[in-house]
């Protein structure tokens, strides 16, 4: 048979599955309504793998492709269903109510919190996500949560990812503990310094302080100075920079912004010491309550699944089906569980987009854990 011939007969043959299939899908429709009525759940993993098994029996060699086949139809047929039946769902009352309850454009004043000092990375970043606020600095990123949750501060801005060392567990970590929402997010370029005293030359140094994550960014500047280095973690790299111009020594350096050079009386010993030129941390702002502002097309969610064959891709098939693009997916191991693992999710996606709503249903219904942490703009 010619490929011409072949190609006319495929033809043919997606003219009658599309037919069947918009045919399955009224079928479906009528279903969910059927179930509202009479109360019934909407999922049915019982008849979920009777359907599987019969195709598998069936298929043959192609039992593979085949079951990806009607695994996919029976996804694309609940969230169709999910749509029609809109049952009771936590995760869309507090949607709807963060929907109704901000105001149209995020604010751009208020008082933060911030951890660190004059001159951190988290004060130009707040800069950037509220250029009139006022800022309050606390010591650690817990201290910024607790200054939001007890009214004292209205949002604190805290780093949540870097491009090359990856995320801050510690802050997502505080997210799923305190359950906060993320209101707004932006990408800020770091560029690390070298800092230390007036005259100090590289020779001289034996010790750094930076926060660990400029330590991360810059290993392979650290790595040439060799042993004789002794480096030093601290709370934030503007607090290094404080601690070297308050040490009184010729001999200790911290690695930060450049603004710390000036803002601490310090010189710069060597510029731009990270290891990527590319190189920029994200920093969210986040809330006590959800509030959803003009311009939200981000969604970051905290999930968890059985450890199970096929669990993840059921998850992943709930995003596929409704074209909802996946920014990022990280593993986390559950402390105290048994290779048990949770996942941070990105999602490129409004929930005001047809059919979100409704996913975030599904994802809330069929995981362990699962906790909505925001819809926002990225600036």
């Amino acid at each position: 048979m010619e490929i011409t011939d072949i190609r006319l007969k495929i033809d043919e043959i997606d003219e009658q599955m599309l037919a069947l299939f918009l045919e399955r899908m009224a079928l479906s429709e009528a279903a969910a309504a059927s179930k509202k009525a009479q109360g019934l759940p909407l999922v049915n993993k019982e008849r979920e793998r009777q359907v599987l098994a019969r195709v598998a029996e069936k298929s043959g060699p192609l039992e593979q492709y085949a079951h990806y086949l009607f695994a996919s139809l029976i996804e694309l047929s609940k969230a169709r269903q999910r749509e029609i039946y809109a049952g009771p769902s936590p995760v869309a009352a507090r949607i709807e109510a963060a929907l109704k309850s901000c105001d149209e454009v995020f604010p751009k004043t208020g008082l933060v919190a911030c951890q660190g000092t004059e001159g951190a990375n988290s004060q130009a970043a707040c800069d950037k996500l509220l250029p009139r606020g006022r800022i309050m600095y606390f010591k650690t990123f817990e201290a910024v949560f607790d200054a939001v949750d007890s009214g004292l501060c209205q949002y604190g801005v805290l780093p949540i990812e870097n491009s090359s060392n990856g995320s801050v567990r510690a802050v997502y970590e505080l997210l799923q503990r305190k359950r906060f929402a993320i209101v707004r997010a932006t990408n800020l370029f770091i560029r690390h310094e070298l800092l230390a005293r007036p005259g100090v030359k590289l020779s001289q140094i034996r010790e750094i302080y930076s926060h660990e994550q400029a330590l991360g960014q810059c290993g392979k500047f650290l790595a040439s100075l060799g042993p004789g280095v002794k480096i030093i973690p601290c709370d934030n790299t503007a607090v290094a920079a404080k601690i070297v111009a308050e040490s009184g020594q010729e001999d200790c350096a911290a690695i930060a912004a450049h603004a710390c050079a000036g803002l601490y009386g310090l010189e710069v010993v060597e510029d731009q010491i990270q290891d990527s030129d590319n190189n920029y941390t994200r920093f969210i702002c986040i809330a006590r309550e959800p509030a959803i502002y003009a311009g939200a097309n981000r969604i970051s969610l905290i999930i968890s699944c059985d450890n199970s064959p096929g669990a993840l891709y059921g998850i992943l098939a709930k995003l596929a089906v409704r074209g909802v693009n996946m920014s990022k997916l990280e593993s986390y191991p559950v402390l105290g569980g048994n290779f048990e693992f949770m996942f941070f999710l990105e999602l490129d996606a409004s929930v005001r987009e047809p059919g979100v709503l409704s996913m975030l249903a599904e994802l809330e219904q069929g995981c362990g854990l699962f906790n909505f942490l925001g819809s926002y703009a990225l600036v």
